[in-house]
């Protein structure tokens, strides 16, 4: 445990360690009290290059202690930046009350990032010219801060960070991310008082309005660096952010921004190793900012608008995955095919043409599916085999047969099933697999959906008992070959915990639950109800 929390709290110099090495150099360091507009005062250090300035300047805005970028500095103030740290609102040296997290520093009432960037081009070392740094928490912080428009905000690079807190941070698919946001607040040292307000608006309401930077994409106006990867438990946030700034972001951020999509998770896994993964230069944060905030946006036609890594069977010598592919938007061209599930459990290219057909199973919230892999950060992770949660009598298995060719799919992957249960509410998760020769079945990626949800995150409506219901699950997107040899494995059940909290069956709120029950839950495949997965097939 006191390895996790180390691991937490210095999480921000983990990944940027991960960008380049980080040699140790003197710089000149001031720490100031910065006021922000209610005169609340922010822990700030101010490393600065020697000489007399004036210099362009990086942020960091950090919940994990400003003390642990000193190496980063050094490496800023090498390369002829100033950089300043700073601590979130009420974490550590800084005064204030932290709950919400990451609210304070958006575009509300409290817009902490907005008055530190403009606090730094008051400065006589600055040259008025910022640009926002941040992976992960400090990443977040970058998208807060973007709509509020900092005049002198010049540029941004965040990586692995979230779009919108509710759907991809919170309660992905309507369900409760437990094992993320549960954990990482205990660790990271946050107050009970943060999750019980999480905990208390658990629709998408005009709370979470607050944390939903793609609802207010067309006030950014700075072109920004997104950097995700496959199993990063934001993915799908890094992607978003992308498509929402760079299509719908004011004239200075649209059609300027870049994404880079690794092949890894919150930080790299060594599961499975796939070759030529390495990060591409296109994501060296300092080549961004010698962009922006030295030459004035010169530059930019050199890097590629997406670029992204294709997986593929490491031990497949002609496997056109483990490689990088660049392309003008996202998503890539793709066919949308459809493939079928059968009450044969295959998967099937064609639809069904029985007219009674379905599959049932128990599904015991006592009793859940273990979470073995997948886009976690405090628990397993990344491209893992499902073998030893696939036998149960909760999951239904799909495979197609052996593939005869290369195929690649890259974009985003849906699952859209009839449904019915015996209870007032549950959920139904979905799991794509690559199932390997040797029997491996390995994660790909993998989704739920909270059945009180099915039409809306906005208002819940609960099922009546045995009614069938249609409902889509978003398994969010992918880059991956399957190679010959190689199955297509779909798993369909109710629960995946502690990756997501299970659904009491009792229509109540999960967590805030007083009794929980068994339910028989039923998919549906047949003629009028054709189940099914939605592939983005790439042709080559």
């Amino acid at each position: 445990m006191k390895h996790t929390r180390f691991l937490i709290i210095t999480l921000t110099t983990l990944a940027l360690a991960l960008v380049l090495p980080l040699p140790v150099c003197e710089a000149a360091l001031e720490t100031v009290m910065v006021p922000m507009r209610d005169g609340i005062r922010l822990a700030t250090d101010v490393h600065r290059p020697d000489g007399d300035g004036p210099w362009p300047a990086v942020l960091i805005r950090t919940p994990y202690n400003k003390d642990g970028v000193r190496e980063f500095a050094s490496e800023a103030t090498k390369r002829g930046y100033a950089l300043v740290a700073q601590d979130f609102r009420g974490r550590f040296a800084s005064e204030g009350e932290d709950d919400p997290v990451f609210l304070h520093g958006g575009w509300g009432d409290h817009q902490d990032g907005y008055d530190t960037v403009e606090w730094i081009a008051q400065r006589d070392w600055s040259n008025g010219k910022v640009g926002g740094y941040g992976v992960s928490a400090p990443g977040i912080a970058l998208n807060m801060m973007a709509p509020s428009r900092p005049p002198h905000l010049v540029c941004c690079y965040a990586s692995v960070a979230f779009s919108s807190m509710y759907h991809q941070g919170a309660y992905q698919g309507g369900a409760f991310r437990r094992s993320l946001l549960e954990k990482w607040l205990a660790l990271s040292g946050f107050g009970p008082k943060n999750l019980e307000t999480f905990r208390a608006h658990p629709d998408y309401d005009d709370f979470w309005e607050q944390f939903d930077c793609e609802r207010v994409a067309e006030k950014v106006n700075v072109p920004s660096m997104f950097v995700g990867g496959w199993y990063d438990i934001f993915s799908l946030g890094t992607l978003n952010s992308f498509t929402t700034v760079n299509q719908r972001g004011d004239t200075g951020a649209r059609g300027k921004c870049r994404l880079v999509m690794e092949a890894y998770g919150h930080g790299r896994n060594d599961v499975l190793v796939f070759p030529n993964a390495g990060q591409p230069e296109a994501a060296n944060v300092w080549n961004w900012f010698d962009i922006w905030l030295k030459h004035d946006g010169a530059g930019l036609e050199k890097i590629p608008t997406v670029q992204y890594f294709v997986m593929g069977d490491p031990n497949d010598p002609n496997t056109p995955g483990n490689q990088w592919r660049t392309a003008e938007n996202w998503p890539v061209a793709a066919e949308a095919k459809k493939v079928y599930f059968h009450c044969d459990k295959r998967l099937h290219l064609a639809p069904p043409k029985d007219l009674f057909g379905s599959l049932s199973y128990r599904y015991d919230p006592q009793n859940p599916v273990p979470t073995i892999g997948g886009n976690n950060l405090l628990i397993s992770k990344g491209p893992m085999d499902q073998r030893p949660v696939e036998n149960r009598d909760d999951v239904l298995l799909f495979e197609s047969p052996p593939m005869r060719r290369h195929v690649e799919i890259t974009g985003p992957v849906t699952v859209t099933l009839w449904v019915s249960s015996t209870a007032p509410d549950t959920d139904f998760t979905a799991k794509l697999c690559d199932v390997y020769p040797d029997g491996r079945s390995m994660i790909v990626v993998d989704g739920i959906l909270r059945a009180r949800h099915r039409n809306s995150m906005v208002r819940n409506e609960l099922m009546q008992p045995d009614k069938i219901y249609q409902l889509e699950i978003d398994l969010w997107a992918t880059s991956l070959v399957f190679s010959p040899g190689h199955r297509v494995r779909v798993a369909l059940s109710s629960s995946n915990a502690p990756r997501f909290e299970p659904n009491p069956n009792t229509g109540e709120t999960a967590g805030r639950h007083d009794k929980a029950q068994a339910a028989t839950n039923t998919i549906y495949m047949n003629a009028d109800h054709p189940s099914h997965i939605t592939f983005p097939v790439v042709w080559r």
